[in-house]
Formats: C-alpha cells, sequence, structure tokens
C-alpha cells in the first residue's frame, strides 16, 4: 500500500494509511521513539496564499509522531496495543511553498507508563536540480510539533 519505506521494509501503520500515500510521505529513518519522514509540496497542497496549508504541515508532522511512538516490530505483549495522540499543538514559524522539500525529526522526550511527549521539528528545502528531494540539510525550521501520546489497547 504506502510507498512509505526503510530498507525495503513498511512500517505496519502505513498499510492503511491512506493520507500519507496520498502526501507522499517516505520514511528516511525509524528507531525506537525517532522518526525522520520526508514529502514534497504539491500544489495541492497550499492554501490560497500560495503557501503550504497548515494542515498539510499538521498532518505531515503528526505521521512522523506516529511513527515514532509505534514500533515496527512490538515487544512481546504489545500486539494488542497502539500509541495514539492525546493531544498536540504546533507552532507555524515561516512559510513553505510549492516545490519544497518538507523533511520531519521526531523523537521522543519523555516516556512514563502509557505516556508519552514527543518533539517533531519539521524543516523546508528547496529541491536542488539534478538531486535527489530531502539529500544534503533539511533546510530552514519551518515548525515545531509537541505530542503527547498514551497507549490503548487495539480494538
Amino acid at each position: 500500500m504506502a510507498e512509505a519505506t526503510l530498507s525495503g521494509a513498511t512500517h505496519p501503520i502505513l498499510d492503511n494509511d491512506y493520507a500519507s500515500e496520498w502526501m507522499g510521505i517516505e520514511v528516511l529513518g525509524l528507531s525506537d521513539g525517532h522518526a525522520t519522514i520526508r514529502m514534497t509540496l504539491r500544489q495541492e497542497m497550499l492554501n490560497g496564499f500560495g503557501m503550504a496549508h497548515g494542515g498539510m504541515i499538521f498532518a505531515f508532522g503528526d505521521t512522523a509522531f506516529a511513527l515514532a511512538c509505534n514500533p515496527i516490530s512490538p515487544a512481546p505483549g504489545e500486539e494488542n496495543t497502539i500509541t495514539v495522540a492525546s493531544g498536540v499543538d504546533i507552532n507555524f514559524l515561516k512559510p513553505a511553498f510549492r516545490g519544497q522539500v518538507l523533511t520531519a525529526v521526531a523523537d521522543r522526550r519523555s516516556s512514563a507508563g502509557r505516556s508519552g511527549l514527543y518533539d517533531i521539528q519539521i524543516f523546508a528545502a528547496d529541491a536542488a536540480p539534478g538531486t535527489e528531494p530531502g539529500t544534503g540539510t533539511p533546510g530552514e525550521l519551518i515548525a515545531e510539533f509537541r505530542g503527547r501520546s498514551r497507549t490503548i489497547p487495539k480494538k
């Protein structure tokens, strides 16, 4: 389903994530409590001012948050749980524009019992001609996303 892959593996939460697939999100890195993803801003992701719609930036950060919260392979006893957002805050710092490559870097800051705290930084960079999008530096910081997570039973 989703083209978000890392070393040939697909994160299981992306298998039926049609929103992330539509956004063209690509997974660059995953580890316990960490995720790095990227996508290129397309015309249909812009608002009436010609800049990235805030909802697109939010959804992009939310995907990085979800990937950092949920392991690729749950530990024994964790197969019947998922980790979801219990609350989030986002601060938009600078605009991003069509053709720019966004990179989100999510990191766990704290974990206690079923609750966690994650910081996600979102960067925008112009795609250099002749280079693959997202290579090199992640660009300018355009948003800071803080997520609070809660692990719950699967339904």
